[in-house]
């Protein structure tokens, strides 16, 4: 487990299903009180399935080798881009895949429920 003392948010790599396991999401969902909870759920060839129980606000960074995939279950997540200081607004089931190597973060003011797809080599806090 890792845990940002600044921005509070922990990072589970481990995965906490792997295969043929059902994942009752919302079960975990709402077993989790941390506000910012990343989890592992599986991989999937040379990718990770992660989880992201969200609320505030992750540090701008990058992948420089790794694309990022995000898929909104629950709530609204906003990922802020810097080259074009823009931001993106997604709601339940939009997603939204962020290129390797652009300035990113993600946010969002109340609690979202979000998967993520990324190769396994990524370093999810950035490189």
């Amino acid at each position: 487990m890792t845990m940002n003392q600044e921005t509070e948010y922990v990072i589970e790599l481990e995965e906490k299903f792997g295969f043929s396991t059902l994942m009752d999401l919302p079960a975990f969902v709402a077993a989790t009180k941390e506000k910012w909870f990343n989890q592992t759920l599986c991989h999937v060839n040379d990718s990770v399935i992660r989880l992201g129980i969200l609320e505030g606000e992750f540090h701008w960074h990058k992948h420089d080798e790794e694309d990022e995939f995000f898929l909104v279950l629950e709530g609204k997540l906003l990922i802020d881009l810097e080259a074009d200081d823009n931001t993106i607004e997604l709601g339940p089931h939009q997603g939204y895949a962020v290129p390797k190597g652009v300035v990113h973060r993600t946010r969002a003011s109340q609690k979202a429920v979000v998967l993520m797809v990324e190769q396994d080599s990524v370093v999810p806090t950035g490189d």
